[in-house]
């Protein structure tokens, strides 16, 4: 069965499409089941305006939108309403009790940043860095054994130019970790469409290696993403290619 949980809108001010146009396309994919995921708005301490995620009062009007295409679409496909959130051990209770208002099904963690949006260097930049590189594997570690998320997004965003060596000492515990925990590791499609550092194949070489299993994740910014059923399908050989096995089913609760 075919599904995607990671899916944004165009609050998040870098994708583009309504939500309408999303869901068609999706069915038209082929998609089951489609869960949007935007990039979660936070209640920041200082009141930073983020210019990559939804605003605090956009969050009413995101749910509204999406419970009713929820019920128009029920005999077509299956929605569901999530974010993707970034996991901050100090301030992540502040993220929960202002989702607590709303009907949040699922969160999905893709760690962009390391700390505070705004004060914290991008994770995914190129760097030969092993500090850095740990302190992302430190984050992603600690936000599955939270327990709060669906699946890891992106789990490779890191584009570490350093040793092999230091690589697979840094990175083989995120896998160790999201096995114990039955975390899922996402394969992400628009990395691969954008010739991004990932889906990188050292990683997921480990991450089979240590028996995790992956979820295909279209990350989807633009409603065509939806229908390249040749994107998807390289997805498939990418996880063939790193003997990593993909789930076929993925259910809302899946998580702890």
């Amino acid at each position: 069965m075919r599904f995607n949980y990671h899916t944004h809108t165009t609050r998040c001010q870098h994708a583009k499409g309504t939500e309408r146009e999303y869901l068609e396309a999706a069915i038209r994919g082929g998609y089951k089941i489609l869960g949007f995921s935007d990039h979660t708005p936070y209640p920041f301490l200082d009141g930073h305006r983020s210019g990559m995620r939804m605003a605090l009062e956009e969050t009413k009007n995101y749910f509204e939108t999406l419970l009713s295409l929820k019920e128009e679409y029920k005999d077509r496909i299956e929605i569901h309403i999530g974010f993707e959130a970034e996991y901050d051990p100090e301030g992540f209770h502040r993220l929960k009790a202002f989702l607590d208002d709303y009907p949040c099904e699922y969160l999905i963690e893709g760690q962009h940043f390391l700390d505070v949006e705004h004060e914290s260097n991008y994770a995914g930049r190129t760097s030969d860095s092993e500090d850095l590189l740990r302190a992302y594997a430190d984050r992603v570690m600690a936000g599955m054994e939270s327990g709060h998320f669906l699946y890891l997004a992106h789990p490779d965003l890191p584009d570490f130019r350093g040793s092999d060596e230091a690589y697979d000492r840094i990175m083989r515990p995120v896998a160790k970790t999201a096995r114990k925990t039955g975390q899922l590791l996402e394969i992400n499609l628009l990395g691969m469409v954008g010739h991004r550092a990932y889906p990188h194949e050292a990683f997921f070489r480990i991450a089979a290696e240590e028996g995790c299993k992956a979820v295909i994740g279209v990350d989807a910014h633009q409603p065509e993403a939806l229908e390249d059923d040749i994107l998807y399908q390289n997805g498939l050989k990418f996880a063939r290619k790193c003997g990593i096995a993909v789930e076929d089913s993925l259910a809302i609760g899946d998580n702890k």
